[in-house]
């Protein structure tokens, strides 16, 4: 296993290119599955988590490659309909197969997924929705067995807004008959990009971006060259950074429609936003204070930047809470950065967090994704040497990440543990 070793103090000055999103790449890759002709997408970061999508589409029939930031996918002669545990372990996102699967071959055989350790998120809404297009599930020794004599067009609302659940619909209402009403369902721009790529395709697809979705089935989806969209929480990392070391990035390739949440509560932190020509200029104004934050599907403040932020907050004036309303499980960076010398006390789903003058270098492990972007941050700014361990989850999300920084002045590199 590798790690992280951080020099911090010093500030992050340069340009940085904001990669691909991984949570727009993976749902995408899987609708590779409902094609019948080659598609390639560019625009695709460089991720585990992007390589055992690619795997697992080879396993269910499909020729998947990927070089050079562009992925190719060819149609499966004969389709697999399991999606295996060795692959489903690492990658919550695998479940996004199941209803591409139960729209083309009529049935499913996936592995109950895994991923990061954040919460429940149950598939449960999943399950109940696709029941009311026409399937039926069994769950046997850890898989979901999903099959259907034809998917047929619903009114489906959801209990609660659920991005995947979402996207699994989406995608399996695109080849089934009739019109799919989808009421409650997620505004994320990742959806929105999903929806922008099977209208590409051939879909029939309106409303994405707003509470209800319409799509009305089509008999077939043909490929086509698609870009994906870049990664709006990367984007809000290195605002983060920038902020957090008092240096200057200019970040090229930035999704900036769909980062006004971010921005706006930056922005009041004491963050300076400016968007130019050549990209987005970020750098701290003068003294950060801290402010209240809550974590609320789009378009508010995004559950994936919440440990980034809380990291800024460490090292800013004041106190201010920040409260979780996503995920249950979501604040297992705490406990690492108290470790650095952060004063954070946790009730329930709320972090009370109150700034110190300066975090200090210490061995931390990172129990997620953006826990360990949290940690690295966090390193960046503090005085003496951070080790972060366990960083095979930040290579999940973060493309090069340790390159980046790098190239931007960090004290950073990558060691075996």
């Amino acid at each position: 296993m590798d790690k992280l070793i951080i020099e911090g103090g010093l500030p992050l000055r340069g340009r940085v290119r904001v990669s691909g999103s991984k949570n727009a790449a993976l749902p995408i890759l899987f609708a590779s599955i409902l094609l019948d002709s080659p598609v390639t997408y560019t625009n695709v970061p460089n991720l585990r988590d992007i390589h055992t999508t690619l795997k697992l589409l080879n396993i269910l029939g499909l020729e998947a490659g990927f070089e050079s930031g562009a992925a190719e996918v060819k149609p499966a002669g004969q389709l697999n309909p399991e999606a295996p545990y060795d692959l489903v372990k690492t990658m919550r996102a695998s479940v996004l197969c199941l209803g591409p699967l139960l729209a083309r071959l009529g049935e499913a055989r996936v592995a109950l997924p895994g991923g990061c350790a954040i919460g429940a998120r149950p598939v449960n809404l999943h399950l109940t929705a696709l029941e009311k297009m026409g399937a039926r599930f069994d769950l046997d020794s850890g898989y979901i067995e999903g099959k259907t004599s034809g998917l047929h067009g619903a009114k489906i609302v959801f209990d609660q807004v659920t991005v995947g659940g979402t996207e699994n619909l989406l995608m399996a209402a695109a080849l089934a008959k009739g019109e799919t009403i989808l009421e409650n369902a997620a505004r994320e721009p990742e959806v929105v990009d999903l929806a922008n790529f099977l209208i590409a395709c051939g879909a029939k697809i309106t409303g994405h971006g707003t509470p209800v979705i319409r799509i009305e089935g089509v008999e077939s989806l043909s490929g086509c060259r698609y870009p994906i969209m870049s990664d709006r929480i990367e984007a809000g990392t290195y605002l983060v950074a920038a902020a957090m070391t008092g240096g200057e990035l200019t970040l090229e390739n930035c999704p900036c429609e769909a980062m006004d949440a971010v921005f706006s509560k930056l922005r009041e932190m004491g963050v300076v936003i400016d968007e130019a020509p050549d990209g987005l200029v970020v750098r701290r104004g003068g003294e950060l204070k801290c402010m209240d934050v809550t974590t609320i599907p789009y378009p508010g403040f995004p559950t994936d930047m919440q440990a980034q932020i809380m990291a800024l907050m460490c090292v800013s004036s004041g106190a201010g809470t920040i409260r979780e309303t996503i995920f249950e499980n979501r604040f297992m960076h705490v406990q690492e950065l108290m470790r650095m010398g952060a004063d954070i006390k946790v009730s329930s789903q709320s972090a009370f967090v109150r700034g110190v003058t300066r975090l200090t270098g210490a061995p931390v492990m990172a129990s997620d994704l953006r826990a360990s972007a949290s940690l690295v941050v966090a390193g960046l700014t503090a005085h003496g040497v951070t080790e972060v361990q366990r960083i095979y989850h930040l290579d999940r999300g973060y493309e090069a990440m340790e390159v980046k920084l790098q190239a931007l002045g960090a004290r950073i590199k990558r060691a075996k543990e």
